[in-house]
């Protein structure tokens, strides 16, 4: 059954911006790899499901940052298509999670205007998350605030290879000719379109590595890595790589 409450608009009281950042230039999409939380719980003594758990601190605290600057745009690397390969107790405990989080604070996402959107591939997750994020993605369809786009069973080489599969089709339906197959066309098919520049990758726990997220999107996208574990990111933290991000010069391949 699809929800029956209305689309909102964005709650339009906000905190004072912090005075290092420039309201000009605060970029648009920010994408976040929150690694961490299992170090996090070895330090200190606890669990790797409860390190998972205290995770969604980092969650809450980046989706109301954004939002309270203004941002566009969103999206939570949450869980990789090469993340099945970890045990199953933990893959279970992982959605298990998800599906709390979800159910926990979904009215408040949605009473705050934000659109969840979804990156990745559904059909195989758990039935109990599956049902969870659909009702989310159905209840916040219509709002008109920031966008939050959760990356979950998703890897950015099947994304760009879904992309180019649906081209394919496309130029055997006679749909579109080869010679019109450029940038603009496989941006048009990767899993949401219109947010397929980012502005700003943020990865914690201080790895240098880019896991398969996100490659089409992140072409000219600023890195920033904190060695913050994701249980500890705030939105401090946050500011922190905003103020690093528009320290820098985007030239875009071209010259100062």
């Amino acid at each position: 059954m699809k929800p029956e409450k209305a689309p909102v608009q964005p709650r339009r009281e906000a905190p004072p911006l912090d005075p290092r950042l420039d309201p000009r230039r605060m970029p648009r999409h920010i994408a976040i790899i929150m690694d961490g939380n299992g170090r996090w719980a070895e330090r200190l003594g606890l669990t790797r499901a409860e390190g998972h758990e205290a995770g969604a601190r980092g969650v809450r605290q980046a989706i109301e940052g954004c939002r309270e600057m203004g941002l566009r745009a969103l999206t939570l690397y949450a869980f990789s298509t090469e993340n099945w390969r970890r045990s199953k107790f933990e893959v279970n405990t992982l959605f298990r999670l998800m599906s709390k989080y979800i159910r926990r604070e979904v009215d408040e996402i949605h009473a705050n205007g934000i659109r969840v959107r979804f990156l990745g591939e559904m059909d195989r997750l758990p039935e109990r998350a599956a049902k969870d994020l659909r009702y989310c993605l159905d209840l916040t369809a219509g709002n008109t605030g920031m966008d939050v786009c959760v990356a979950l069973n998703y890897g950015s080489r099947a994304e760009i290879a879904r992309a180019a599969r649906m081209l394919c089709e496309d130029a055997a339906d006679g749909r579109i000719r080869p010679e019109e197959v450029d940038e603009a066309a496989v941006a048009a098919r990767l899993y949401v379109p219109e947010h397929a520049e980012v502005d700003l990758l943020i990865r914690t726990s201080g790895e240098m590595r880019i896991s398969n997220f996100l490659l089409w999107q992140i072409s000219y996208a600023e890195i920033v890595v904190t060695p913050t574990l994701w249980p500890d990111f705030d939105k401090a933290a946050l500011c922190d790589a905003i103020a690093e991000y528009q320290a820098r010069n985007r030239r875009f391949g071209g010259r100062p």
